[in-house]
């Protein structure tokens, strides 16, 4: 098998101010995502406390992901069929 020697890579100073701009443009955008998360929450929990429609955390739960939970039927004969005591 032959081997080659090694390759030599060089680091210039314009490779450096790319990687330093991107590092910064990611992390204002890492900011200012977590920014609009936490206000977000601070919305909702300012709307949870101060809106008129006061809802339990089960509700908010069940609104967000679309779950809308039926009323069960009945109560002790719905348990054991058709037969009552």
């Amino acid at each position: 098998m032959l081997r080659r020697k090694p390759t030599r890579l060089e680091l210039k100073l314009d490779d450096i101010e790319e990687f330093e701009s991107i590092r910064k443009d990611l992390e204002s955008r890492k900011k200012q995502r977590e920014d609009a998360e936490v206000a977000a929450a601070g919305e909702e929990a300012a709307a949870i406390a101060l809106g008129g429609d006061h809802k339990s955390r089960e509700q908010i739960i069940n609104d967000r992901i679309g779950y809308k939970p039926q009323p069960k039927a009945g109560g002790r004969a719905a348990h054991f069929g058709t037969f009552e005591f």
